[in-house]
């Protein structure tokens, strides 16, 4: 079984679909969508979406990492990484499936 990821183009279509808006004016929608997730992100750092979940922008240290194949380390450098905790309904009806 060959497994297909969701795509941006599959969600557009998926508006298109069901709500009836054009191609054109669903791909606005889904682009202005993240756009404004991801400066939301950038600005006050935490999205709660209720029924389905939290993004939240987490700083992690530097730390010294290593190549799985050649042992060699190297320095991994401070960063900030988003991480999503689905919502208690969402894991319900993922596992009600």
């Amino acid at each position: 079984m060959v497994k297909k990821n969701f795509t941006r183009k599959d969600l557009i279509n998926k508006i298109y679909q069901n709500l009836g808006f054009s191609k054109n004016y669903s791909s606005t929608v889904v682009d202005n969508f993240f756009e404004t997730l991801i400066q939301e992100l950038i600005t006050s750092g935490k999205i709660k979406i209720t029924s389905f979940g939290t993004f939240k922008v987490v700083k992690k240290k530097q730390r010294i990492g290593r190549n799985p194949k050649t042992k060699a380390e190297a320095i991994i450098l401070p960063r900030k990484v988003v991480k999503f905790s689905p919502s208690l309904l969402l894991k319900q009806k993922i596992n009600d499936l």
